[in-house]
């Protein structure tokens, strides 16, 4: 029998209501009705309702809180609570004595749609409570890797730090490994004093997060650098100590965010690793700062309904094939990508602050290899192979350095993920080795400011000030980074040391002497004691003397008088009265680039320099502009005798000048060929006027050719005058190498892209430049003969070209049997490969 049901008109507006509530859901997105809601306009910020979709809840995964422990009767925690630990008291459990740890624990996990108080991200989880901090929210870094250490040794998937020190230590490190190799995520805020990131943010395997306000701008007081993953809003309305609620505000508030969105996703998908995780959280992050990454924002704002609904891509950098596509990556943090195949290049872009060393891990299987090429802030190019699991150093220059990453198997056809880690190391100062006070480094008699650095493990820095005259000496060190806690000794030769340390990280410390007597003054600057290892970052040393001096150069008053220099020494001078002149005589032995300065002029000082030939015929003159405090001559000059002469209408004698001449030889015009490997081809060309230098009397040999350089000097070596009409996308006649592209183009040299572009300044590859050289000689290339190198095979778009040319001598390969035609081909090697060609016969 079948039976009918019937419905009731209440079922009906039952049902009503339900389809109703359903479609709002998925139309406005899943709302809780927790009384507090409306206050919670964060969770509007990183888009939790349409977020709550999809996923609330967490039960599976543990969440520890390594913090001042929770409010364990919070009637909107308990329910989410599991056993934790009291590392303060271990007698006792770990209820929170100071708020913080409960604020942090509501954004992650006040129990949600329950018709109270606030709602947390997940509605359901399984909280940790950790208590390592004391009741005044201070701690120690033992405490606090015992907490993360207990958290992953008791099931703990996610570790949440909303703290931090400002020190890097080996045995912090050591826990971050520790959870990193037992596939637990450790997310960490970054710091609220408007400086560097903290630590354990700071390391590299560490979810690094700032804060924004509401209007999606960095909060000031959030810290920032090259760690910083993502941002999250730093205004939250949270739980609070006694069951109550409050508003709080900070990256202690933004870092949990970023937790529990971790914790539902690895709910939807549990067989994600910790780097996958975070990589996803950076893919589906929301540009506030720009687009990719940047050192404010990170890869942008946590995007909580994109992490759950987008598909993880294998490499969210692309595209970066070439040079122009190059994506941003922080100088010091892990990232994921993964190569499509043997051919696949990937180009990163990394700022460097400083000068230093760049170091490159690769995390892939170790019998691959991968070629990288570095190229620095200046255009030099260096590269080197790295088998999988190694880590090599870079020379990079302070600005934007590029790394390309390339299979070594180019005929490999596989998906071949791999992890890229990269830290720096700063450059070692120009003082060192003063690490004791008998190497201390001699600091000219005058006010000065220097830069320096903390470049190795306990380094400290020795200077030795010579006092010649009774005067007055103030001190004063500042740093650039919280990370240094300066430390201040100066001691006069023969007496007690004095030690100023009064002020807190990154604080500058100032000593002052009102009488100084003649006599050596040693100065020291450290790091705080507990601050053992290296930092990146700078501190300065201002030094601001103030004495009777005496010229030691006098008498010079006259040309016939003038002070004989050698090249590349200061020579300190005054000019005392307004009849006081300065001359200075000096000798060129060969054509030169040399270059006249004078420095540490005071700042209300204008002082005339004048230059002249051993006729004493004027040359050329400069002067400096109050407050400016140096000038220069610079130009190329013929061998011979020249003179100086400085003059005033200021006096002075509290301060004494610099004065330096410097001279480069210079070769065929330039100052860096002379004992290159290309010399002879460079000054051949060179002497034809078929190349062209830099503005500096530079050639830069080993930088890479561009496109448009090298068409440029084609067309002139080749007398190019006929030029098609061309019409590529990234090509306009405003470009300088226009016509030169234009005229190759024509002759059949150079060739634009499939897609419609002609990469001008991008760099020439030495297969394109084998290309353009065979064209010249209307070479069509060989089909037939083996295949001259070990790295290219038959398909390769240029073997017939390779067969041809090395079967008539015009090329060669490297040692190993290689000849690494995606590589960038310098300038030396154009003009090396074009001089050959040339040759008559």
């Amino acid at each position: 029998m079948i039976h009918k049901w019937k419905t009731s008109s209440a079922a009906m507006l039952l049902f009503s209501f339900a389809l109703l509530f359903t479609l709002c859901g998925t139309v406005f997105g899943m709302a809780a009705d927790d009384p507090f809601y409306d206050k919670q306009a964060y969770l509007q910020q990183i888009h939790m309702s349409e977020a709550w979709d999809i996923a609330r809840e967490n039960k599976d995964t543990v969440i520890a809180i390594v913090d001042t422990g929770v409010d364990l009767k919070h009637p909107d925690l308990q329910p989410n609570l599991v056993a934790g630990a009291n590392l303060i008291n271990p007698k006792l459990p770990p209820q929170d004595d100071n708020g913080h740890g409960t604020n942090v624990a509501g954004v992650i996990a006040a129990v949600g749609n329950n018709d109270r108080g606030v709602t947390g991200i997940l509605w359901k989880a399984k909280i940790m409570p950790i208590k390592a901090l004391e009741a005044d929210g201070s701690g120690g870094e033992k405490m606090l890797g015992e907490g993360i250490r207990y958290a992953v040794d008791h099931g703990a998937k996610i570790v949440v730090l909303s703290l931090g020190l400002n020190k890097y230590s080996s045995y912090m490190s050591d826990i971050v490994r520790y959870a990193e190799e037992r596939d637990v995520l450790l997310v960490a805020a970054t710091g609220n004093e408007g400086n560097r990131v903290k630590y354990p943010a700071a390391y590299p395997t560490v979810l690094a997060v700032g804060g924004v306000g509401t209007d999606g701008t960095v909060d000031s007081r959030s810290n920032t650098g090259p760690e910083i993953d993502v941002v999250a809003p730093w205004d939250v309305f949270t739980t609070a100590l006694g069951g109550s609620y409050e508003n709080k505000d900070g990256t202690s508030m933004a870092a949990p965010q970023v937790a529990a969105a971790a914790a539902l996703l690895w709910g939807l998908h549990p067989e994600l690793k910790p780097y996958q995780i975070r990589q996803k959280i950076r893919q589906t992050a929301e540009d506030v700062g720009g687009r990719g990454w940047n050192p404010q924002t990170g890869y942008g704002l946590l995007r909580v309904d994109r992490l759950l609904k987008e598909p993880m891509l294998a490499n969210m950098y692309e595209p970066n094939n070439r040079k122009a596509q190059a994506k941003t990556i922080s100088i010091s943090k892990k990232i994921a990508a993964s190569f499509s195949g043997g051919t696949d290049q990937e180009w990163y872009a990394v700022d460097a602050d400083y000068d230093g060393t760049l170091n490159v891990g690769l995390d892939l299987d170790p019998s691959l290899a991968v070629n990288v090429q570095h190229t620095d802030a200046s255009g030099k190019l260096t590269s080197t192979t790295v088998q999988g699991g190694q880590t090599v150093p870079f020379q990079v220059t302070k600005g934007r350095n590029y790394l390309l990453l390339q299979l070594s198997d180019r005929n490999r056809r596989a998906e071949t993920p791999y992890q890229l880690t990269t830290s720096f190391d700063i450059y070692k100062d120009p003082y060192e080795d003063n690490d004791k006070q008998y190497k201390a480094f001699v600091l000219p008699s005058r006010s000065q400011t220097i830069k320096g650095t903390f470049h190795q493990y306990n380094d400290v820095d020795w200077f030795e000030l010579p006092i010649p005259e009774s005067g007055s000496l103030g001190i004063r060190v500042t740093t650039d980074t919280a990370r240094i806690d300066p430390v201040l000794l100066v001691q006069r030769r023969g007496e007690k040391a004095v030690t100023i340390d009064q002020g807190d990280d990154g604080a500058e410390e100032i000593y002052d002497l009102p009488k100084v007597f003649p006599g050596s003054y040693y100065i020291r600057i450290s790091n705080v004691k507990d601050y053992a290892n290296p930092v990146v970052g700078e501190y300065t040393l201002s030094i601001e003397y103030n004495a009777k001096l005496i010229d030691p150069n006098e008498p010079n008053n006259h040309w016939y008088q003038a002070t004989a220099v050698s090249l590349d020494t200061p020579y300190n001078g005054l000019l005392d009265t307004s009849e006081d002149i300065d001359w200075f005589q000096f000798q060129v032995g060969e054509e030169s680039l040399v270059n006249i300065s004078l420095t540490d002029i005071p700042s209300s000082v204008t002082i005339y320099m004048a230059l002249y030939d051993g006729s004493l015929k004027s040359i050329a003159g400069s002067m400096n502009s109050p407050p400016s405090t140096g000038q220069q001559l610079t130009g190329k000059f013929a061998p011979g005798t020249y003179y100086v002469k400085l003059t005033t209408g200021t006096p002075f004698d509290n301060q004494m000048y610099q004065f330096r001449v410097t001279a480069q030889p210079l070769l065929g015009g330039y100052t860096d060929i002379k004992g290159h490997w290309a010399q002879d081809a460079i000054l051949s060309l060179s002497g034809r006027q078929l190349i062209d230098g830099y503005g500096n009397y530079t050639f830069q040999p080993d930088r890479p050719i561009t496109r448009a350089e090298a068409a440029a000097v084609l067309t002139r070596a080749f007398k190019l005058t006929k030029q098609r009409s061309i019409a590529y996308s990234d090509l306009d006649s405003s470009h300088w190498g226009y016509s030169y592209i234009a005229r190759a183009a024509q002759a059949g040299m150079i060739d634009g892209y499939p897609d419609g572009t002609v990469a001008p300044d991008q760099p020439v590859s030495r297969m394109e430049m084998t290309a353009m050289m065979a064209r010249s000689l209307n070479m069509t290339g060989k089909k037939r003969g083996t295949v001259p190198f070990t790295d290219v095979d038959e398909s390769y778009w240029g073997t017939g070209l390779l067969k041809q040319m090395k079967a008539e001598g015009w090329i060669a390969g490297y040692a190993d049997g290689s000849f690494r035609p995606d590589q960038q081909a310098t300038r030396a090697e154009f003009m090396k490969l074009l001089s050959q060609l040339l040759k008559p016969g």
